[in-house]
């Protein structure tokens, strides 16, 4: 079979030397399955919308016009990207996580070590107050002498510890600034399974700059468990598993170009790029809808959960945390109308008006 697929005729396609070429190619050759239609049409939005065909552009525009074709199209394309998914961002997580363990571990063996050399030098004074009491009882002399031969032995171990109890401390400090380091550094959240707050704000970041360069929409949307379902639930721990089942939701109904992150308290993210406002809408109501058809069971009790979302551009004219506090607005603009999960902010456009779904 790959004999013959090799051997059909098609059209080579000329290296473009501008837009109008490449264009042309494009529309002389002849495609030979669904993917390389969808792939040239891919190709060609890219090049209408003045992008650099690039491959981290091309995979952009891919998922995202992938969201308009049909079920079996989106199904039959899907099938074969999964056979050349890139897991290099998952064995990047599970690194971090095993440096994480590995470092835990290291500081309970030394708070082992350091309470092992407490309570040898407790051992000492012990034997110091026994020497007294052997002292001052003249009738066992001998005693006494054995009980201070054994004291000196016990001063020349004391001062032994003493040195190499230093020595540890300073084994200690400098691993605890390594542990420290490797936090500071890490990109996820363990406790929810996904990208945490400061590659979110590093990745807004880069986006803007992109933005700035190639004039394109994108969006971001911050999500929260309904605070009016947090206060019906008393069960801390049980709150854990419903924000956990958000999370998990969110990674769920993304794109492999979305960026999901925990910004902190329980509220995520999703840095949607190339997405315009309308869009964004459309994937927050998708998003809304399938939380609301997941239910949470609590002991004998089934709860329906809920989520409430503020949208927002990627502004130019603006820092990154004043994008991310738009979005905040949003959610609050959704708090104000119990009919609605998620609202627009477009604080962040000082030229444009906010606007409420």
């Amino acid at each position: 079979m790959a004999g013959s697929l090799r051997s059909r005729n098609r059209r080579k396609i000329k290296a473009p030397t501008d837009k109008e070429s490449t264009v042309a190619s494009l529309e002389m050759d002849e495609p030979t399955s669904d993917l390389e239609i969808y792939s040239k049409e891919v190709l060609s939005v890219l090049i209408k919308d003045n992008l650099p065909p690039t491959p981290n552009n091309f995979s952009l525009y891919f998922d995202r016009l992938l969201e308009d074709k049909s079920e079996n199209l989106r199904k039959q394309i899907l099938s074969m990207l999964e056979l050349e998914e890139n897991n290099d961002n998952e064995n990047t997580i599970l690194l971090e996580q095993s440096l994480k363990k590995g470092f835990s571990s290291v500081k309970s063996i030394l708070s082992v070590t350091a309470n092992l050399y407490k309570n040898m030098s407790l051992m000492t004074k012990i034997l110091d107050k026994r020497k007294i009491e052997l002292e001052e009882n003249k009738d066992i002399q001998a005693a006494s002498s054995i009980a201070a031969s054994l004291g000196s032995d016990v001063s020349k171990l004391n001062s032994i510890l003493k040195k190499q109890s230093a020595h540890m401390k300073t084994l200690y400090d400098d691993t605890a600034k390594i542990v420290k380091n490797v936090e500071n550094e890490t990109i996820f959240d363990n406790k929810f399974g996904v990208y945490n707050k400061r590659y979110l704000m590093t990745k807004i970041e880069q986006e803007v700059e992109l933005i700035t360069e190639f004039k394109h929409k994108s969006s971001l949307i911050m999500i929260e468990l309904s605070r009016e379902l947090q206060d019906s639930i008393k069960n801390d721990k049980a709150l854990i598993l419903m924000t956990r089942t958000i999370a998990r939701l969110l990674l769920k109904t993304s794109r492999r170009s979305d960026t999901v992150a925990h910004y902190g308290n329980g509220v995520f993210a999703m840095l949607l790029k190339y997405t315009d406002i309308e869009s964004a809408k459309k994937a927050s109501e998708r998003l809304s809808d399938l939380v609301s058809n997941s239910n949470f069971f609590l002991a004998d009790r089934e709860i329906q959960l809920k989520i409430s979302i503020g949208i927002t551009d990627i502004a130019t004219l603006y820092s990154v945390e004043e994008i991310v506090v738009s979005a905040m607005d949003g959610i609050e603009k959704a708090y104000k109308d119990k009919k609605i999960d998620f609202a627009v902010s477009l604080r962040s456009a000082p030229s444009r008006q906010e606007s409420v779904e």
